[in-house]
């Protein structure tokens, strides 16, 4: 043919499903902006396809899909006792923790959120919004959740003054749960709860808009069943909390004063 080899190129045909997968992660990208390949790939496993993290990634570079990365300060890990590299986690049920985290509506109005997180299975136990949240209502959240979960062994939370009312205090000292109480300015101390609130304000409060209270409530019921039953978690090979909770064997107990404490409140209500 006259044709030199060096001219000669082969031209390959994608497969046919290349479309639909690459319309699929285009989808997630969009409604997951702040995702990257990995986590992407595991939620197009989950629905059933049969393909594997470096296909996704060569489409993922082909369409020049990336996250941007944020540059974050290093800090030097704290000291203090009860934190969360020192005391870690060990099983479910084992260590809670808690904090607050804060926004607006579409109006202006501030909105305060309370979260629950399981350290060991990264469940979101609780994320309650309201306009105000008092140490009284920290109390009677509390007391679902061990009606539901069972009672946890310790509950790591910051110096706030929700947490650290004498109300709350008495109460959970009288049930058995050891508070770990982080040294002052030391959020890093608290990393789990920080952690998921990065992620509460990255993928969910920087993409709602909060029309009002009630608007509020019923997204963040979305987004907390969302973020359980869906979102892939990187620290748990990629399985949802829920699914990883699931394989776990619980610590959860339910003491005596918290028997007690529950008969009272049925006798009282």
């Amino acid at each position: 043919m006259n044709q030199p080899r060096s001219s000669q190129r082969y031209q390959s045909e994608p497969p046919d499903d290349e479309p639909a997968l690459l319309k699929q992660i285009l989808d997630l990208v969009r409604r997951h902006p702040r995702f990257g390949y990995r986590r992407i790939g595991r939620m197009i496993q989950a629905d059933g396809w049969k393909v594997n993290l470096k296909r996704i990634y060569r489409l993922w570079r082909r369409e020049g899909l990336k996250v941007p990365r944020k540059q974050k300060k290093k800090r030097a890990l704290g000291t203090g006792a009860n934190a969360c590299h020192l005391r870690r986690a060990e099983r479910k049920n084992h260590v809670w923790c808690w904090d607050f985290i804060f926004d607006r509506t579409e109006t202006g109005t501030t909105l305060k959120w309370l979260s629950v997180l399981d350290e060991y299975t990264r469940e979101c136990l609780v994320l309650k919004v309201d306009r105000h949240i008092t140490s009284e209502d920290v109390i009677n959240v509390l007391a679902e959740l061990f009606k539901t979960h069972g009672v946890p062994e310790h509950i790591r939370s910051d110096n706030g003054s929700e947490f650290v009312a004498q109300a709350i205090r008495e109460w959970l000292k009288q049930i058995g749960v050891e508070t770990l109480y982080i040294e002052p300015a030391s959020p890093w101390e608290n990393g789990y709860a920080e952690s998921f609130h990065s992620r509460v304000r990255d993928e969910f409060m920087n993409c709602e808009i909060f029309e009002n209270l009630r608007s509020a409530r019923k997204q963040t019921d979305s987004w907390k069943e969302f973020y359980n039953e869906v979102r892939p978690h990187s620290s748990l090979g990629y399985l949802t909390p829920r699914q990883f909770s699931q394989q776990c064997i619980s610590s959860s107990r339910t003491p005596s004063a918290f028997q007690r404490y529950t008969a009272d409140t049925q006798l009282l209500s």
